[in-house]
Protein backbone atom coordinates (compact mmCIF):
# COMPACT_ATOMS: atom_id res chain seq x y z
CA UNK A 1 0.00 0.00 0.00
CA UNK A 2 2.77 2.47 0.79
CA UNK A 3 4.55 1.85 -2.51
CA UNK A 4 1.27 2.61 -4.29
CA UNK A 5 0.97 5.94 -2.45
CA UNK A 6 4.58 6.71 -3.30
CA UNK A 7 3.90 5.93 -6.96
CA UNK A 8 0.81 8.17 -7.00
CA UNK A 9 2.73 11.01 -5.28
CA UNK A 10 5.65 10.69 -7.70
CA UNK A 11 3.27 10.64 -10.66
CA UNK A 12 1.50 13.74 -9.38
CA UNK A 13 4.81 15.54 -8.85
CA UNK A 14 5.97 14.59 -12.34
CA UNK A 15 2.74 15.79 -13.99
CA UNK A 16 2.79 19.05 -12.00
CA UNK A 17 6.44 19.68 -12.94
CA UNK A 18 5.75 19.09 -16.63
CA UNK A 19 2.70 21.38 -16.51
CA UNK A 20 4.58 24.20 -14.78
CA UNK A 21 7.57 23.92 -17.11
CA UNK A 22 5.35 23.99 -20.19
CA UNK A 23 3.50 27.05 -18.88
CA UNK A 24 6.72 28.90 -18.02
CA UNK A 25 8.21 28.05 -21.41
CA UNK A 26 5.20 29.23 -23.39
CA UNK A 27 5.33 32.24 -25.67
CA UNK A 28 2.46 33.93 -23.85
CA UNK A 29 4.29 33.72 -20.52
CA UNK A 30 7.52 35.10 -22.02
CA UNK A 31 5.61 37.98 -23.59
CA UNK A 32 3.92 38.80 -20.29
CA UNK A 33 7.26 38.75 -18.45
CA UNK A 34 8.82 40.99 -21.12
CA UNK A 35 5.96 43.50 -20.87
CA UNK A 36 6.17 43.55 -17.09
CA UNK A 37 9.94 44.04 -17.07
CA UNK A 38 9.71 46.84 -19.67
CA UNK A 39 7.09 48.56 -17.52
CA UNK A 40 9.27 48.28 -14.41
CA UNK A 41 12.43 49.45 -16.16
CA UNK A 42 10.78 52.25 -18.04
CA UNK A 43 12.38 53.02 -21.36
CA UNK A 44 15.95 52.57 -20.11
CA UNK A 45 16.28 56.30 -19.64
CA UNK A 46 19.29 58.05 -18.24
CA UNK A 47 18.65 58.91 -14.57
CA UNK A 48 20.34 62.28 -15.04
CA UNK A 49 17.86 63.16 -17.78
CA UNK A 50 15.02 62.17 -15.47
CA UNK A 51 16.48 64.30 -12.66
CA UNK A 52 16.88 67.26 -15.02
CA UNK A 53 13.24 67.01 -16.06
CA UNK A 54 12.13 66.76 -12.41
CA UNK A 55 14.16 69.82 -11.45
CA UNK A 56 12.83 71.82 -14.38
CA UNK A 57 9.24 70.79 -13.53
CA UNK A 58 9.81 72.07 -10.00
CA UNK A 59 11.16 75.38 -11.32
CA UNK A 60 8.19 75.86 -13.64
CA UNK A 61 5.70 74.97 -10.89
CA UNK A 62 7.40 77.52 -8.62
CA UNK A 63 7.24 80.13 -11.40
CA UNK A 64 3.52 79.47 -11.92
CA UNK A 65 2.87 79.91 -8.19
CA UNK A 66 4.90 83.14 -8.16
CA UNK A 67 2.89 84.53 -11.08
CA UNK A 68 -0.38 83.66 -9.33
CA UNK A 69 0.75 85.14 -6.01
CA UNK A 70 2.14 88.45 -7.27
CA UNK A 71 -0.56 90.83 -8.55
CA UNK A 72 2.08 93.33 -9.72
CA UNK A 73 3.52 91.12 -12.49
CA UNK A 74 3.60 92.99 -15.78
CA UNK A 75 1.70 91.15 -18.55
CA UNK A 76 0.54 88.58 -16.03
CA UNK A 77 -1.76 86.65 -18.38
CA UNK A 78 0.94 86.35 -21.02
CA UNK A 79 3.50 85.10 -18.48
CA UNK A 80 0.98 82.65 -17.02
CA UNK A 81 0.11 81.22 -20.47
CA UNK A 82 3.77 80.89 -21.45
CA UNK A 83 4.74 79.21 -18.19
CA UNK A 84 1.70 76.91 -18.33
CA UNK A 85 2.50 75.87 -21.90
CA UNK A 86 6.11 75.11 -20.96
CA UNK A 87 4.92 73.16 -17.90
CA UNK A 88 2.47 71.11 -20.00
CA UNK A 89 5.12 70.29 -22.61
CA UNK A 90 7.62 69.27 -19.93
CA UNK A 91 4.95 67.22 -18.15
CA UNK A 92 4.37 65.28 -21.38
CA UNK A 93 8.10 64.69 -21.70
CA UNK A 94 8.18 63.39 -18.13
CA UNK A 95 5.31 61.03 -18.94
CA UNK A 96 7.21 59.71 -21.95
CA UNK A 97 10.29 59.13 -19.77
CA UNK A 98 8.17 57.26 -17.23
CA UNK A 99 6.61 55.10 -19.94
CA UNK A 100 3.10 56.52 -19.66
CA UNK A 101 0.77 56.91 -22.57
CA UNK A 102 0.38 60.55 -23.51
CA UNK A 103 -2.01 62.31 -25.84
CA UNK A 104 0.68 63.92 -27.95
CA UNK A 105 -1.03 66.91 -29.47
CA UNK A 106 1.25 69.54 -30.97
CA UNK A 107 1.51 72.57 -28.73
CA UNK A 108 0.63 75.74 -30.62
CA UNK A 109 0.39 79.32 -29.50
CA UNK A 110 -2.84 79.85 -27.61
CA UNK A 111 -3.47 76.14 -27.00
CA UNK A 112 -3.32 74.64 -23.56
CA UNK A 113 -3.70 71.16 -22.18
CA UNK A 114 -6.92 70.51 -20.32
CA UNK A 115 -6.66 70.65 -16.56
CA UNK A 116 -8.13 67.14 -16.21
CA UNK A 117 -5.43 65.69 -18.47
CA UNK A 118 -2.75 67.67 -16.64
CA UNK A 119 -4.01 66.36 -13.29
CA UNK A 120 -4.06 62.78 -14.60
CA UNK A 121 -0.49 63.08 -15.81
CA UNK A 122 0.66 64.60 -12.50
CA UNK A 123 -1.06 61.86 -10.48
CA UNK A 124 0.37 59.09 -12.67
CA UNK A 125 3.87 60.50 -12.30
CA UNK A 126 3.42 60.89 -8.54
CA UNK A 127 2.27 57.30 -8.23
CA UNK A 128 5.46 56.21 -9.99
CA UNK A 129 7.66 58.06 -7.49
CA UNK A 130 8.23 61.34 -9.33
CA UNK A 131 8.35 64.47 -7.24
CA UNK A 132 8.93 68.10 -8.13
Amino acid sequence: MTWQLALVAASFALVATVAVRSCLGSVAHRDAVDRRSRRRRGADTDPLVTLTVQVRLGELARELRAIDDDPQVFARAHHARAAQGAYDALLREACRLAGLSVVDLPMRAGERAESAERLREELELSSRGWSW
